[in-house]
């Protein structure tokens, strides 16, 4: 099978085919949607048009993970240019939470600002908003959560996910909402030219990736512009980061965004303040960007290292569990980190997760789950016993009496076994785009060829690879304590390709000579200059 057959199986598995292929693969900017289309656009474009015009200071309340962070200096930078007195406020996640809050609205009052404009947030704050209201605030929500039946009593809610929606998109992440917004205000106000925007969408590309939306649609178009966009980025706080990262402009890819920019700038507010992100995002200053990208390189070190203490002692409590839904806490444990810990609980043994930091009063959880037990669900059916939760389908949060953590437990038993859910773990193992019984053609050019599907993500993975009936030749335990496998497998021809796996199950440190099915994706592996192809080992079957 040729390249180009390759690349147009995968294509065709995803429904992707002649001119939507094309259209796929060579994204168009120009094919974005109309911002009016959202809701209440024209009711936010007026109210900042009247700040405008009366010289009101307007406030940006953000939310302190990428996704806000990011919409938070969309805004910043658009407004700024087109001469609106903005300021910004990022809630700190230990002492006022997700969202808008009474205290922060109070504090808000209490200043010059007329106009408070949420992203990422704001959907579900009805009494803040009410209260904003009384206090002389007038609110903008921009935000992609999920919204009530009754909306809050702002001046505009700007979410797709209305049900009176009539944009074509309904999976915008946070600061794809900010963007529409930006352009929308581009059609009224001087200061952004059009095309001008374009240079924002290295924040699109960021938070967008990071949020874990889907990639796919409108996402796709502003995810592969924001990426070359980032690789001549002029953000300096970006550029910082990169430095401090090692990573060269030109390497950035979905890849690089997800598990080496995103992680540092999201540190700042699991271990300390995001308000170090934003400004990071936001300097005019080359030094200070360079000292907070350092900065924010430390915290992500502490914030594996937190990590990894947490996963150990959960894994620790959990010996022996046979609950269908686990839940473990502890009052040690950074609420910064947990939702973290709960995803590589639940990929350790393969069921919906929840970990708590626990206080003597209260207790903080996040929760991951997949497949058919839906988190969001499973929140509403034991709402009884928390004081706060909420989330979608792969996750959520939630707030609970410390004394009530033990009948929760039992509660999300008893609603998991009520659903008689059948043969979940099917839906963590790797399924593959294409099968292959030989290794011939499987090289660089191909890895090239398979760039075209960048930028990976949600509903865009990257290509899973079949190889089925191919021998493994070298077993090699690495790593510190010999916990990740190295292993060459060959065909019968004798073509032959390396593989990694880290901390896989024991079943896959094979016998050399044993006949394997695997599951794979294809990386190039550069050293000293020279390319080879190099997979990673999703799934292993002994033949």
């Amino acid at each position: 099978m040729s390249k180009d057959d390759i690349l147009a199986s995968i294509l065709a598995g995803r429904g992707l085919a002649g001119e939507v292929a094309e259209q796929f693969l060579h994204p168009d900017y120009g094919s974005v949607h109309d911002p009016f289309l959202l809701p209440d656009m024209h009711q936010a474009v007026d109210r900042i048009k009247q700040a405008l015009d009366k010289q009101e200071a307007v406030v940006i309340y953000g939310d302190y993970d990428i996704d806000g962070i990011t919409a938070t200096a969309i805004l910043l930078d658009g407004l700024t240019k087109m001469s609106l007195k903005v300021d910004a406020y990022t809630p700190n996640r230990f002492t006022e939470g997700y969202g808008l809050n009474v205290d922060a609205i109070k504090a808000l009052a209490k200043t010059d600002a007329k106009l408070v404009i949420t992203v990422d947030c704001g959907s579900l704050s009805h009494e803040e908003i009410k209260l904003a209201n009384e206090l002389g605030l007038d609110v903008i929500v921009t935000d992609h959560h999920a919204v009530a039946d009754d909306l809050p009593q702002a001046i505009a809610v700007v979410n797709p996910h209305r049900e009176d929606n009539q944009y074509p998109f309904a999976d915008l992440a946070g600061c794809g909402v900010a963007f529409k917004l930006v352009q929308a205000l581009q059609t009224e106000l001087v200061g952004l030219p059009k095309g001008q925007e374009k240079w924002l969408l290295d924040l699109v590309a960021l938070g967008t990736v990071c949020d874990i939306v889907p990639l796919v649609g409108e996402n796709r178009v502003l995810t592969y512009w924001g990426i070359e966009v980032m690789k001549k980025t002029r953000h300096l706080g970006l550029k910082a980061l990169m430095a401090v990262t090692k990573m060269s402009p030109v390497e950035v890819d979905s890849r690089k965004i997800g598990f080496v920019l995103g992680p540092r700038l999201n540190a700042a507010g699991r271990l300390d303040t995001a308000q170090h992100a934003l400004e990071l995002l936001t300097t005019t200053s080359s030094k200070l960007a360079l000292e907070l990208a350092n900065r924010l390189d430390g915290l992500n070190r502490e914030r594996r290292i937190e990590q990894d203490r947490i996963f150990a002692e959960a894994a620790q409590q959990l010996e022996g569990c046979k609950d269908d839904v686990l839940v473990v806490g502890d009052g040690s444990w950074n609420e910064g980190v947990i939702g973290i810990v709960a995803s590589k609980l639940m990929e350790k043994y393969d069921k919906p997760t929840f970990v708590l930091s626990m206080g003597e009063q209260e207790s903080k959880g996040s929760g991951r789950s997949f497949g058919d037990f839906n988190m969001a669900e499973a929140i509403d059916a034991t709402r009884s016993l928390l004081l706060r939760g909420g989330g979608h389908a792969a996750a959520g949060g939630v707030t609970l009496k410390t004394s009530k953590v033990d009948e929760w437990r039992a509660a999300l038993g008893d609603f998991y076994r009520s659903l008689k859910l059948k043969d979940q773990k099917k839906y963590l193992l790797a399924s593959e785009d294409i099968r292959l019984s030989s290794l011939e053609g499987v090289d660089i050019s191909l890895v090239d060829k398979l760039a075209q599907l960048e930028p990976f993500g949600m509903g865009n993975e990257k290509p899973v690879f079949h190889l089925e009936d191919v021998q493994a030749r070298f077993v090699d335990k690495i790593g510190k304590g010999g916990d990740h496998l190295k292993l060459t497998v060959a065909d019968s021809d004798d073509n032959s390709l390396k593989f990694l796996a880290f901390s896989p199950p024991s079943e896959w440190f094979v016998e050399p000579g044993s006949k394997v099915s695997a599951w794979v994706n294809l990386e190039v592996n550069e050293w000293n200059g020279n390319k080879t192809v190099e997979g990673r080992i999703l799934r292993l079957e002994l033949l």
